[in-house]
């Protein structure tokens, strides 16, 4: 909206375009003044930026956010956590997660799925009525354990 604007203010004013398209002028003028001199989150965001690609990318692309924290304040960059996680965020840096996701169960694909013999519905009419089961793991020191 600013561009048009600054297009056609010369021609119609800026007044008169903020009254046609229902804006306060001093939108418009507060905009203008922001592009010409952003804020200063916004300057230091950029200058974070920076920091962080460049010590993700030292570190083979690997390094969470909680590890560039670490090496940012280790640099000297006084910089909170929360700050290098929404910029990584932003720039669509993530770290490596260790060790392998958990496979509880390996379906054969050439038994046959089970019946669902209560189509989903678990309210027995009366006690006795309705048997279901499920299983559970719990993680131990040995591995998994089915329950």
């Amino acid at each position: 909206m600013t561009r048009f604007i600054e297009e056609h203010r010369q021609t119609y004013g800026v007044g008169s375009i903020c009254r046609v398209l229902s804006i306060a002028p001093s939108a418009y003028y507060a905009t203008v003044a922001r592009q010409k001199n952003p804020c200063v989150r916004s300057q230091k965001d950029k200058e974070l930026c920076d920091d962080i690609r460049r010590v993700w990318n030292n570190n083979f692309c690997v390094y969470g956010a909680r590890k560039v924290w670490h090496q940012l304040k280790r640099e000297g960059v006084d910089v909170a956590r929360c700050t290098v996680e929404r910029l990584m965020r932003r720039m669509g840096l993530k770290g490596v997660i260790r060790g392998k996701g958990v496979r509880t169960t390996r379906p054969d694909p050439q038994r046959p799925c089970p019946q669902d013999l209560v189509q989903r519905q678990f309210h027995a009419p009366a006690p006795n009525r309705l048997w279901v089961s499920d299983f559970t793991y719990v993680s131990t020191w040995q591995g998994f354990v089915y329950v």
